[in-house]
């Protein structure tokens, strides 16, 4: 098996300062997946799809890891292997405590025995993940604890504030303070490509003060009903970026603590013209996975 390219990773800027914090979001460049490449280069599938081969993708999962550490000096010289956990995602509010005492927490395939769509430790050499192609990828971490999280929120989760329960957790658990939390919103499927019907609107209006704010005007609409989130034919769309965003600050964190990537999975391109992430909705169900991790490690 060779891997030639780097993995594609997209780092969170303003997050250099931190030499004991690893965290990073991946796109579908650099890997040897075909699964999904349609002919083209291989590509960087980091989810344990029916069309993937569990080896490739553990191969892949490990490489992005390193990467990771290669970017953190401190921790590359010292030798630093964090152990990656994931979680077997099912679109909840449900956030589980990893603790080192616990490993492997995987299955001999290597898929994940937790079930939810949050983690958080207090625990150093850890890297927490969760799989997106689509959803929105939450990364929290403590400056003063250095305890971090990573939040699946896809509309169903968000609806269940997954990521305020992740933060209230991060408190009780390990006396986080909210002024001391960084967060990142990964990249996503963003308000230009999120269609939802009058349901899920419903949801969002209903749970949220702000619901009304999370229907966007729709670029490009010379209709009236653009300016409440639809389009000529009523389609609605929905931010889910500023939905996550929102749960941030009312969890008590400063504006200036969020940074959002604000990268459409659906519509991102590379310079040559090919997606640069994986989108469940833009390729009909058919796609892999992106890998977003956070972790701190001892130095």
């Amino acid at each position: 098996m060779s891997l030639r390219s780097e993995p594609g990773l997209v780092n969170v800027p303003g997050w250099e300062p931190y030499p004991w914090l690893l965290a990073g979001f991946s796109t579908r460049e650099g890997g040897v997946s075909t699964a999904y490449a349609a002919g083209g280069p291989p590509e960087q599938n980091l989810g344990y799809t029916p069309q993937e081969d569990p080896l490739q993708v553990t191969t892949m999962r490990l490489r992005l890891a390193d990467a990771l550490v290669q970017l953190r000096p401190a921790a590359h010289a010292a030798g630093v292997r964090p152990y990656l956990v994931t979680v077997r995602q099912c679109h909840s509010g449900r956030v589980c405590r990893v603790e080192r005492s616990q490993l492997p927490l995987t299955n001999e395939d290597g898929s994940a025995i937790l079930e939810g769509d949050g983690l958080y430790t207090g625990d150093t050499n850890l890297l927490l993940g969760v799989l997106t192609a689509d959803c929105v990828p939450v990364l929290v971490a403590d400056k003063r604890t250095h305890a971090v999280a990573a939040f699946h929120a896809g509309w169903r989760g968000t609806v269940e504030r997954i990521v305020e329960r992740g933060v209230e957790a991060l408190r009780k658990q390990f006396d986080c303070r909210p002024q001391d939390l960084i967060a990142a919103i990964g990249p996503s499927i963003g308000p230009c490509c999120f269609e939802i019907g009058a349901e899920v609107r419903e949801k969002f209006e209903a749970q949220f003060d702000y619901g009304c704010e999370l229907v966007p005007e729709v670029a490009g609409s010379p209709h009236e009903s653009a300016r409440r989130g639809s389009d000529s034919d009523g389609r609605v769309h929905l931010n889910l970026w500023e939905a996550n965003r929102h749960q941030l600050l009312d969890a008590g964190l400063r504006p200036a603590a969020i940074t959002v990537i604000g990268e459409c999975t659906a519509c991102a391109r590379l310079p040559d013209g090919r997606r640069k992430y994986f989108s469940h909705r833009a390729e009909q169900g058919f796609t892999g996975r992106m890998l977003s991790l956070i972790g701190a490690v001892a130095l």
